[in-house]
């Protein structure tokens, strides 16, 4: 399980893996609020993620929202596996359920 962030020339790839929640929620806010600050598009790569809490999600959701907000472009990227899927969709995240 872990969050790591890799720093492109022009994105910034946050990858997930393993199953995200309530214990890796501090670390994963940490690593959104960096990389949209950062001014480069953010992607989110949820191929080696089993699963989303509701907190996960909580903190995807507002990362998008504030994205908007500051012209950040923001996706999901990867082979979403179907907890990760079920998870998503009961947000609302149909949207953002597209590989880059």
């Amino acid at each position: 399980m872990g969050i790591t962030l890799e720093q492109r020339n022009e994105s910034s790839v946050i990858c997930l893996e393993g199953a995200i929640g309530i214990a890796s929620a501090a670390e994963l806010k940490t690593t959104l609020l960096d990389s949209l600050t950062s001014g480069n598009a953010v992607r989110v790569a949820l191929d080696q993620c089993a699963d989303l809490d509701v907190t996960a999600v909580q903190l995807l959701w507002a990362a998008v929202r504030e994205a908007k907000t500051s012209g950040v472009a923001f996706a999901l990227d990867g082979q979403v596996q179907e907890p990760v899927i079920a998870a998503l969709k009961d947000a609302g995240f149909e949207a953002f359920l597209v590989t880059v």
